[in-house]
């Protein structure tokens, strides 16, 4: 599919995309580009890729494909180290969870010659680090391409085949939509999980033992949750300000809703809003956490 590829970062989803294009030979060459040397030898160790260096230069030099795997933070010095030695024609690509702020730092370092296809795989565990990657981490999961109105459409169509052959399904979307869309149904999830799990830290310390020995499937999950990569989940929260703070005031004018409701009594919408609730989860269930419908899946989860 492509010459020679070279992977920014080795961590949970740079890793896994390299072992599927290991495993399914879609590149003729396969490096790697991380500035911590262990990162690069245990990439090489684990055989995933076929070179790993600390230099942004021998990485990307004639490369087809340059997937930015790294916080989305480090766009901006990233796309500046690369801006020189990246070839005409080359294909940029990223799996930031923002893309508004990605847009803005490609746009603003790299040159007119190269195409921009930014993206963000819906797929990911608390886990990080070459270690953690797996080749079916992508499989039946939904990736969000925000290509800019400029990009070569032969350019998207080999960064949409990269991913079909990870085995994810492919949605195209402009970026200011993704990020509102991805604030209410990830940034805010996370942004409630760290603040939970950080009251029941400020307990006192004979109440947090027994929270933590007592803790039921809804706290454990907001602790899987809030056990995420936090300088990722920082540069999240710091580069998507303005959808995430959009979506934070609605949820507080939500919130202090049922704080009114409970503390005057009112069952009747107390109940309104759990039976609307479930009838989203009921929704979601349905589709699986691949979003696709299946009858199959009703009532099991």
């Amino acid at each position: 599919m492509f010459n020679k590829v070279c992977i920014i970062g080795l961590g949970l989803i740079g890793s896994s995309l390299a072992r599927n294009i290991k495993a399914q030979n879609l590149a003729e060459h396969l490096v790697c580009v991380d500035l911590n040397p262990k990162v690069c030898e245990k990439g090489k160790e684990l055989g995933i890729v076929d070179q790993a260096t600390t230099s942004f230069s021998v990485g990307v030099d004639d490369a087809d494909l340059i997937i930015l795997c790294s916080p989305v933070g480090s766009m901006s010095v990233v796309a500046s180290a690369i801006a020189d030695c990246v070839k005409e024609g080359a294909i940029i690509t990223d799996v930031g969870s923002v893309k508004g702020s990605v847009v803005r730092d490609l746009q603003e370092h790299l040159p007119e010659y190269v195409e921009i296809v930014p993206g963000h795989p819906i797929a990911g565990t608390e886990h990080s680090g070459p270690e953690a990657g797996f080749a079916e981490l992508f499989r039946d999961r939904w990736v969000i391409l925000t290509p800019l109105p400029e990009t070569d459409l032969r350019a998207v169509d080999k960064v949409s085949a990269l991913w079909s052959a990870c085995g994810a399904r492919i949605e195209i979307m402009d970026h200011k939509r993704h990020d509102l869309v991805l604030g209410i149904t990830s940034h805010l999830p996370h942004l409630i999980a760290y603040s939970i799990v950080d009251t029941a830290n400020d307990l006192q310390e004979d109440m947090k033992s027994e929270v933590i020995k007592f803790s039921a499937s809804g706290f454990r999950g907001f602790t899987r949750i809030a056990a995420s990569d936090p300088v990722m989940w920082r540069d999240v929260f710091l580069n998507n300000q303005e959808a995430v703070l959009e979506i934070l005031g609605r949820f507080t004018e939500d919130l202090s809703a049922l704080q009114k409701a409970i503390r005057k009594g009112d069952g009747d919408y107390l109940y309104n809003v759990f039976t609307r609730t479930r009838e989203i989860r009921r929704k979601i269930v349905e589709l699986g956490p691949e979003g696709l419908p299946s009858p199959d899946r009703a009532g099991k989860d």
